[in-house]
């Protein structure tokens, strides 16, 4: 009879194989409620998923130190590891990055571009300048990441210094949902901006999470 341990063992090795056929995606928190959503419309529960804090864009320079640690800590567990950022504000770094492990991210330069769609924002950003951008996730987190974590909150003075040459706020939305389009119409008003709605739906967002899905059939 096998004793215990030997049973143990080979649970764990057999739960090491399994994962090692799978996917990684290691994503913006920003992103986590969206791709969750996208992942389960198409009935995909095999692909683990990894969220980083969504905070970290207000220092963006930690973006990729973060990513690589947690890849290094997760890529011998996973057949693929996919990235679910754009290159948002790492100068190109996180470039470098995926390059060097042989990566897949979003595509853009930001959240706002992969879900407006590549030429639709570069349309926006033409006819459009000195516009701020809130998507759902940024509408429901605005006090606390923009207004708190921007130092807004303690020091009103600086929304002139930080956005004085901004005219309009765009609410980039992925759903269609009330509470969120007065959220984000509050925060134009904190902002002392105009406001329009854009609903955008997932984007290119859903094309990645499509591809992440193909891979794994």
């Amino acid at each position: 009879m096998q004793n215990l341990t030997q049973v143990s063992k080979k649970s764990v090795a057999k739960k090491a194989i399994a994962k090692r056929d799978k996917q990684l995606v290691i994503a913006c928190g920003a992103l986590a409620k969206e791709i969750k959503f996208l992942l389960a419309q198409l009935g995909d529960n095999s692909t683990d998923l990894l969220f980083l804090p969504a905070i970290l864009h207000n220092s963006p320079q930690k973006i990729v130190p973060e990513l690589k640690k947690t890849i290094d800590k997760n890529k011998a567990d996973y057949k693929t590891i996919f990235i679910g950022y754009a290159d948002c504000g790492t100068g190109g770094l996180l470039d470098k990055l995926i390059a060097d492990e042989q990566l897949q991210r979003l595509p853009g330069a930001h959240c706002y571009q992969f879900f407006a769609g590549m030429d639709e924002f570069e349309k926006m950003m033409e006819q459009e300048l000195g516009s701020f951008f809130l998507t759902d996730y940024l509408a429901r987190h605005f006090d606390e990441l923009v207004w708190q974590g921007m130092g807004l909150a303690k020091h009103p003075e600086l929304l002139q210094t930080m956005f004085g040459n901004y005219k309009k706020l765009v609410y980039l939305a992925q759903t269609d949902d009330d509470g969120l389009t007065s959220m984000a119409e509050r925060a134009s008003k904190k902002m002392a901006l105009s406001f329009e709605r854009r609903f955008t739906g997932y984007g290119l967002l859903q094309e990645f999470i499509n591809n992440i899905n193909h891979e794994n059939t």
